[in-house]
């Protein structure tokens, strides 16, 4: 799995950019997960964290470059010669230098491999960075679905208060018949009362979930929010997928970081070994010299030298700075087998949850259809005048909770989905699951 390099100036105008289907005042799921690379905080910071590490990598590598300066130098000095009991001194002289001055690591194994571990890190730094990103994802594609199912939940409260409304006038009429008795237009008002309650709570769900969708997307909260439906399709082979644990792997931004976290251990582990090599250096400056740096007929300067340096002896540092370096490629090692072993487990339950929310929402579908067949006999029961209207409460009180049962197993089984597709390595593919 190949990342892409962050550029590093263009967030600024990326945070500009307006959000898709903001004009038009619908939000639909593939605007929402577009807009998490661009507004969400946590992907912002992982961002300046990829870059930084990217400038790291950049300054370790100018260790290994020729490093050149040039100075200019205007001086006036005068020398004192102490002797024994005469002191005398020189009569005052200027001098000035122009030169330029360099110096390159010609041989020094522990440098270049320390540029070779920074270049790992800033790759484990986008690896991170793209992890935080399908975590992000997942919430936002969470959100949308828990705001879509407080809609939908909303809507079948509405269809109970109509049913309430409905059962009140026909238990007046009932009445006025004298087939029904006071206590059927009192339970029936009853009826009515509690459902606009709940109605009425509902509606904080509604908000709460809008906002918190609204805040994680940088939308303004004041603004309505309107989203497009999305039904999720429904599929039961997801178990078949279980056999892909090694592409999963591949996918999975946590486990390339973690692999190249292991790869970063492994060459510091090498710069520490390499730090006991001699390191060969070319060092050297030229320029011109004369008394004053408007002097005509500059004389020419020049050095050049070769340097060989190696420890002989440093307090055990090396020795200890090795032992570290050891201790930490053992820690990635086991971080590295532990995620592996905790994205196998990721999926496999994701599978599971799949399929198994997939059942539950033909059990709620069965049990809506039986509902509202109970719900229509009670109340030709009771237009009969076989019964009072006690059947027809409960009947709609389980009516209710079997739609409300519907609608719970629908966002479970979407979370399921996506959950699933974090799982395998990248959130929107959520977005091609979406039934025709």
């Amino acid at each position: 799995m190949r990342l892409p390099r962050v550029p590093g100036l263009l967030l600024l105008g990326l945070l500009r950019l307006p959000l898709p289907g903001a004009e038009s005042g619908a939000l639909t799921l593939e605007d929402a997960l577009t807009a998490v690379e661009r507004v969400s905080l946590t992907v912002l910071l992982s961002r300046e964290s990829a870059v930084q590490a990217l400038e790291v990598a950049h300054l370790q590598r100018a260790a290994n470059l020729p490093n050149l300066s040039a100075s200019l130098q205007q001086r006036r000095s005068q020398g004192v010669s102490i002797a024994t009991v005469v002191v005398t001194s020189g009569r005052p002289a200027n001098r000035f230098d122009a030169l330029l001055t360099g110096s390159y690591a010609l041989y020094n194994p522990s440098l270049r491999v320390l540029a070779e571990a920074s270049r790992t890190g800033a790759e484990v730094a986008r690896a991170n960075l793209a992890a935080a990103l399908q975590a992000v994802l997942a919430d936002v594609a969470g959100g949308y679905f828990l705001n879509l199912r407080n809609l939908r939940r909303r809507e079948a409260l509405d269809a109970n208060i109509a049913r309430a409304q409905a059962l009140l006038g026909l238990a007046r009429s009932q009445f006025a018949a004298g087939v029904a008795t006071q206590i059927d237009v009192t339970r029936a008002e009853a009826q009515l009362a509690l459902s606009e309650q709940a109605r009425l709570q509902h509606d904080t769900a509604v908000l709460q979930s809008q906002l918190l969708l609204q805040r994680i997307l940088d939308l303004p909260l004041g603004q309505p929010l309107q989203l497009v439906g999305f039904e999720v399709r429904r599929t039961s082979g997801t178990l078949q997928a279980l056999g892909a644990e090694g592409t999963a792997f591949e996918r999975r931004a946590e486990h390339l970081a973690a692999r190249l976290a292991v790869d970063q251990s492994r060459l510091n582990l090498r710069a520490t070994e390499r730090e006991r090599w001699p390191a060969v250096t070319l060092s050297g400056n030229y320029g011109v010299a004369s008394p004053r740096f408007d002097d005509e007929g500059k004389q020419d300067q020049w050095a050049f030298g070769v340097g060989v340096a190696m420890p002989v002896f440093d307090g055990f540092r090396l020795s200890a700075s090795r032992r570290s370096a050891q201790s930490r490629l053992r820690s990635q090692e086991a971080r590295l087998h532990h995620l592996e072993l905790q994205i196998s487990a990721e999926l496999r339950l994701a599978a599971q949850d799949a399929a198994s929310r997939h059942a539950q929402v033909s059990v709620a579908e069965k049990g809506l259809g039986l509902s509202r067949e109970e719900l229509r006999l009670a109340q030709q029961r009771y237009q009969q005048g076989v019964a009072d209207n006690r059947e027809v409460v409960e009947a709609q009180n389980r009516l209710a909770q079997a739609e409300d049962n519907l609608v719970e197993a629908v966002h479970q089984y979407n979370l399921s989905r996506v959950e699933f597709a974090r799982a395998r390595g990248d959130v929107r593919t959520i977005l091609a699951e979406r039934a025709l």
